[in-house]
């Protein structure tokens, strides 16, 4: 039997050609998988739609794999990026100088324009009276986790500013719902008359009609802090090249302009570039109510 050897050397080369394109056609099994997570802040539910499109997102901008992995609570987010389980977090203010200091080299990358001055919500049980967070003494109290930004660390330090003391002036002292959506609907239902939550978390709530307006109401609004970012562990260039951390910021940073739908899951209009300097106040204040030692 006779064979066109040209003809089975491009037959050959074909197959080879078809291969190659299917194992590198949108991201480099060789390159190890960039595994990320953020703090559960609110319902599971929410969260997987959010990182689930983000996953997209990236794996498409950077070529590689990305994958989301869900934490419990803010503790084993923190816990998982010391470890070297994700390599980038999208954490709170508290939360993220944690993580830095875990990790030798590691940076905040990116935040929202909020997130440059963040605020905590006050609520109150419609039956409760008060005007100002000096007249909560003797009120029962909840804050969200106790690593929140929001939730917990700045609602204690505007408090102690006013004159309450949260482990003496509440009512059983201070008990913690474990997220902020939590919060406003335990204040709601009347189980405590006192709450502390971030702000873009309760105006979503209130702008989707989720707040019953007539059983709970705001209190106050805190003064500005720098809050949200997204930090990256320090060794990220030894694993996926050199110029990969300008590559992930750039990537975030173009999110706005390309998926903007996805920055609203995000309670956001755009990422913006970040720096560890703008929680400086954070970890001071961390380290004065002893999260921190």
């Amino acid at each position: 039997m006779h064979i066109d050897l040209a003809k089975a050397q491009l037959a050959f080369l074909g197959v080879v050609v078809v291969v190659v394109a299917a194992c590198s056609s949108d991201t480099d099994s060789r390159i190890p998988k960039l595994r990320i997570a953020g703090i559960p802040d609110q319902n599971a539910t929410q969260l997987a739609r959010r990182y689930n499109e983000l996953t997209d997102y990236l794996s498409q901008k950077l070529g590689l794999e990305v994958e989301y992995v869900p934490s419990v609570d803010y503790a084993a987010t923190v816990t998982a990026f010391e470890q070297d389980e994700v390599q980038l977090g999208w954490f709170g203010g508290l939360s993220g100088v944690m993580a830095r200091l875990e990790v030798p080299d590691s940076e905040a990358i990116a935040q929202r324009v909020r997130d440059q001055e963040f605020r905590s919500v006050f609520i109150v049980h419609s039956s409760v009276e008060a005007e100002t967070l000096a007249d909560l003494g003797g009120l029962t109290i909840t804050f969200g986790s106790e690593l929140s930004t929001s939730g917990h660390l700045m609602p204690r330090f505007f408090l102690g500013q006013a004159g309450v003391d949260p482990e003496r002036d509440f009512k059983r002292g201070p008990s913690y719902s474990g997220s902020h959506d939590k919060t406003w609907k335990l204040v709601e239902s009347g189980a405590f008359q006192v709450g502390a939550l971030n702000e873009a978390v309760w105006q979503a709530a209130v702008e989707e009609g989720k707040v019953d307006a007539s059983k709970v109401r705001v209190l106050q609004v805190s003064e500005p802090y720098a809050d949200y970012n997204w930090t990256v562990r320090g060794d990220v260039e030894s694993k996926y090249g050199q110029g990969f951390k300008n590559r992930l910021r750039q990537a975030l940073l173009d999110m706005g302009g390309e998926r903007p739908e996805l920055m609203v899951l995000f309670s956001g209009e755009a990422f913006i570039a970040t720096s560890n300097g703008n929680y400086a106040a954070i970890e001071d204040v961390a380290r004065k109510q002893g999260i921190i030692e």
